[in-house]
């Protein structure tokens, strides 16, 4: 029988911003080095920007985000460079990029890394049947100290990604919608299969392992535009339906080491 492998590794250098893939990465406590490194804080509130409520952040996946250069440590903090939405670019190390991005969002922001403190987002819950609270605006708060939604690590299978575009063919199902760190494929894996994971330890690589801890339940951000992908919230509408709402899983980490594409998955 063989075994999982990775196939594609993501980190996201501001949250909610679009990120890059890459070959390789080292993997922290805290998630994939680089990940969710800055944010965007509205200073008229003190909530972090997010597409989570595209009611107040419509375009937020209109921007894309890499690092200048490859952060080494989690001590430091890289530069990121930001494409806006107009091709133009601009650096965290300039003074005006603040100012750019407040003119281009149409809100006072900054751009900011992690502190100790709590920091609360906000999420809209569309208007579908299928959900509660439908159609209003709940007030959310990332693990201390991180930008994060939940925990650290988000995993996608092909499997699910296959399994999706059979449940819904008029879609266009594709791993961006999700934003997973990494995509993972399962040789004869059908369904949902990351569900059969929860509880679990798993080992990428010769180093790695990760705890799963729960499924990545799902919001608007699958629905939303992305470049090319059109608004569908059909997509959302089907993980409702067909797995409680919940695309892919979440793990924390519980040994840091370096994985690349091609590594494989054993459980522990």
């Amino acid at each position: 029988m063989q075994n999982p492998k990775v196939v594609s590794v993501w980190r996201y250098p501001v949250k909610s911003m679009m990120g890059e893939e890459m070959n390789a990465c080292d993997v922290m406590l805290n998630g994939l080095l680089g990940d969710r490194a800055y944010a965007l804080i509205d200073t008229s509130t003190g909530k972090l920007a997010n597409a989570k409520n595209p009611r107040k952040w419509p375009n937020m996946f209109d921007y894309r985000a890499s690092f200048v250069e490859p952060p080494t440590d989690s001590d430091s903090v890289s530069a990121v460079r930001i494409t806006f939405p107009d091709g133009s670019m601009g650096v965290s190390t300039e003074e005006d990029l603040h100012d750019r991005l407040s003119e281009n969002l149409n809100r006072p922001v900054r751009l900011v890394t992690p502190s100790s403190n709590e920091v609360q987002f906000e999420e809209y819950i569309p208007d579908m049947e299928e959900l509660t609270n439908r159609d209003s605006v709940i007030s959310c708060a990332s693990p201390q100290g991180t930008f994060f939604d939940a925990a650290m690590v988000h995993l996608l299978t092909t499997a699910t990604i296959d399994h999706l575009r059979t449940l819904n063919p008029e879609s266009r199902i594709e791993v961006r919608r999700f934003r997973p760190n990494l995509v993972v494929d399962v040789p004869n894996g059908e369904g949902f299969v990351e569900n059969e994971w929860i509880g679990k330890t798993l080992r990428i690589g010769k180093e790695v392992r990760l705890q799963v801890e729960q499924p990545t339940v799902r919001c608007v951000m699958t629905t939303l535009p992305q470049g090319d992908l059109p608004k569908d919230t059909s997509v959302l509408r089907t993980a409702v339906k067909q797995n409680h709402g919940a695309i892919g899983v979440y793990a924390k980490v519980i040994q840091g080491g370096h994985i690349q594409r091609g590594d494989t998955i054993e459980f522990e």
